[in-house]
């Protein structure tokens, strides 16, 4: 019975493993991508478990499948550990620096909470604050911000990719673009940190590969493989920051990072999962921020629970002109 049941889900956690290295963009294959934390974990315990098995041959088997499945996994996740070095050093130079707050939030636009991320928002007081899933009701809830945040750009819809922006910053060049789906919006602008140092933001909200919103990841990889061109070779500061339904170990991830040339500040820090919140055992990063070289890091953090199935994230950079 114990041999049939770990036989059983070593060849799941294969199969699984596996299907994601196919080449197919259906979200039934693409979906695996984002339990690798679990999957990893699972496969160890199989691992383990594989030692005290009586049958030679199947115990050799079992073992050297539970041992790939699990070192393919780390390989993806190990970026987002402690054990690997920091990518975006921790500010060293204080001096003559600006700094940049940026709370970002995907609020689930069903959840009425406004005043848990409005406490948030007053709380931390971000220089930037970014909202994705508003719609009209969020819009008007958040109005006891305008006063802190006079510079604010709004795209509210009922489709769950409404977006809004509250900066204490001045913006420039503002645009809010459908970069590839009809109502799926993206804001990009300046933000002017003083007369002579601005700041080129894309915010990006792409749908996700799921049965209930796209059948493959082609619109949202194509979406982030776009910004991914657009920054490439650019010598201006860019932040990039968003819920971009897609974790940061996907080999889509991997490639913006690479396409674009921007650091991820939680490479070797840790995986800031910010979703689920309401299951801790199946969580991963899906809120992300990217950034040139021209920042350090002073923070980022997971904050707490504002009743969205995300939690807010929370990042100070310091604008230090390293270029």
């Amino acid at each position: 019975m114990l041999e049939t049941l770990i036989i059983t889900l070593t060849l799941t956690t294969f199969v699984i493993t596996v299907v994601p290295i196919l080449p197919s963009n259906h979200w039934l294959c693409r979906v695996w991508e984002f339990p690798r934390v679990q999957i990893a974990m699972i496969a160890i315990c199989l691992l383990i478990a594989s030692f005290y098995l009586t049958s030679s041959i199947t115990q050799i088997v079992l073992v050297i499948t539970n041992a790939l499945t699990s070192l393919y996994q780390l390989f993806w996740i190990l970026p987002y550990t402690r054990f690997y070095p920091i990518q975006v050093p921790k500010i060293s130079t204080p001096n003559n620096t600006l700094p940049i707050k940026i709370l970002t939030s995907n609020v689930l636009m069903p959840n009425h909470s406004a005043e848990k991320l409005i406490k948030l928002v007053s709380l931390h007081q971000p220089d930037v604050l970014v909202t994705l899933e508003t719609d009209r009701w969020w819009q008007d809830a958040l109005q006891p911000l305008h006063a802190a945040y006079p510079h604010r750009v709004n795209r509210p819809l009922d489709n769950l990719y409404g977006m809004h922006l509250y900066s204490k910053y001045a913006l420039e060049d503002v645009e809010i673009l459908d970069l590839i789906e009809d109502n799926i919006p993206s804001i990009h602008c300046y933000l002017l940190l003083n007369e002579k140092v601005k700041v080129k933001c894309h915010f990006l909200h792409p749908a996700p590969p799921s049965p209930t919103e796209n059948t493959t990841s082609k619109p949202r990889d194509k979406e982030l493989l776009l910004i991914a061109k657009k920054v490439a070779d650019n010598s201006e500061p860019i932040i990039v920051t968003g819920d971009l339904n897609d974790v940061a170990w996907s080999p889509t991830t991997r490639s913006f990072r690479h396409i674009s040339g921007l650091k991820d500040p939680r490479i070797g820090r840790g995986m800031f999962n910010t979703f689920h919140t309401g299951y801790p055992f199946m969580r991963w990063p899906l809120d992300h921020i990217f950034h040139s070289d021209h920042f350090e890091l002073s923070t980022i953090q997971r904050m707490p629970s504002i009743d969205s199935d995300h939690f807010p994230l929370l990042t100070e950079l310091i604008y230090v002109n390293t270029k």
